[in-house]
């Protein structure tokens, strides 16, 4: 059990902005939005940088932005990045401020983590302690792992380079309050892919005469499971799950196609290319050999997110100094993914960590669960961290 976080003078500093970002929170909570919809939080994030001095520009991958603080003549430039987007699930945690939308819900923590940046950003607005450029991102479609890939297509990085870029995410499980680091490869590549198999209908009473795709598909399940005991270095972590296998819908017909859907989850580009080939390749020789064939098509992906080392030491050595060297922690790697991995992938000097979330109640409950809750005593932590970065990166030289 870890021992409660001590009030730094920044905590301290923070602490009267409390109220006011718990409710934004509860509010933001209650009505979620989903990817690329995020229209209502992208007004509210918008409205409150405006009036706080930021300059801001809308419409990078349709509801993400970019608010830019500039203080002093100082050269250098960080990037603070939060997400905007919900989730598709029914919302089972019973707190007041639960979701309003049937079946759309923070079940992530999003709400939180715009919140966290936007406590940061108030502070930084007022106080002004750094001598250089700020620019905070809030991207959409965090869930469905495009939307930082579209806001860089979009020209982001283009128009709003940065010399180093960060990002946190909750972790429920742990203690909250506290900080979670981990060098290189931190999060999975991801991929999402479906494979048609197409054959021949016909009378359940009489398969010779059909070419039939749901054995193809049940061979073709097992068939795929080989391929990270097989193809794969047992020391090299990947993941193959058929999540998905929809084929036919009566007893006595043999339908024309079946369906299966696959998430890929790997830690390296080799390992990640390897597994996708090995997924077409017997995916291809399994419905040949039951005379049927198949269509692979790879839906979406996202990169391995690799963390900066000299930016992890940089974020950590910050976060020691709000919290306590002893609320901050070392991590295993995570087969989660996360599209802030296409940000570091254009902009290597970065990183990305984890706040603990909670062990008890919503607050424990794993992300993208019914019941799960972002826990508001990490609000002040988070904005903490963020704020630390920029004035320790900016830091008035001379």
């Amino acid at each position: 059990m870890s021992s409660p976080v001590t009030a730094s003078p920044l905590l301290k500093a923070l602490a009267p902005l409390r109220e006011e970002f718990v409710a934004l929170r509860h509010d933001l909570h209650t009505h979620p939005e989903l990817g690329f919809a995020e229209k209502r939080t992208s007004d509210i994030v918008a409205t409150k940088l405006q009036d706080w001095g930021y300059t801001i520009e809308r419409g990078f991958a349709g509801t993400g932005l970019v608010a830019t603080l500039r203080q002093g003549a100082g050269g250098k430039v960080i990037g603070l990045r939060a997400e905007m987007d919900a989730l598709p699930i029914l919302e089972k945690s019973g707190v007041a401020w639960q979701s309003a939308q049937e079946g759309v819900s923070h079940m992530c923590g999003h709400d939180g983590h715009t919140t966290m940046l936007l406590c940061a950003a108030k502070y930084l607005a007022e106080k002004r302690p750094f001598d250089g450029t700020l620019h905070l991102i809030f991207q959409p479609a965090e869930e469905l792992l495009c939307g930082g890939s579209r806001m860089i297509d979009d020209g982001l990085f283009a128009k709003y380079p940065c010399d180093i870029l960060f990002a946190q995410h909750n972790m429920p499980g742990f203690p909250s309050g506290n900080f979670y680091f981990h060098k290189s490869a931190a999060m999975a590549s991801s991929d999402t892919v479906k494979i048609t198999i197409a054959g021949k209908g016909g009378h359940g009473a009489m398969p010779q005469k059909a070419k039939d795709p749901v054995l193809a598909c049940a061979q073709l399940v097992m068939a795929l499971q080989s391929i990270v005991s097989r193809n794969i270095d047992p020391f090299a972590p990947a993941v193959v799950t058929i999540g998905a296998l929809n084929a036919g819908s009566a007893a006595n017909v043999i339908p024309e196609k079946g369906t299966l859907l696959l998430t890929v989850r790997t830690m390296t580009a080799d390992v990640r290319q390897r597994v996708l080939d090995r997924i077409s390749a017997i995916a291809t020789h399994t419905a040949e050999t039951f005379e049927c064939e198949a269509t692979i098509e790879h839906l979406n992906g996202s990169p391995v997110l690799n963390n900066n080392a000299r930016a992890i030491d940089f974020a950590r050595a910050t976060a020691q100094d709000i919290v306590g060297a002893d609320h901050c922690h070392d991590c295993p790697p995570f087969m989660g993914s996360e599209d802030f991995a296409f940000m570091l992938e254009a902009h290597p000097n970065g990183c990305y960590w984890f706040i603990g979330n909670g062990t008890e109640g919503c607050n424990g409950v794993p992300l993208h669960n019914g019941g799960f809750d972002f826990n508001d005593d990490n609000i002040l932590p988070g904005a903490a961290l963020f704020v630390g970065l920029v004035e320790r990166y900016l830091a008035p030289q001379g």
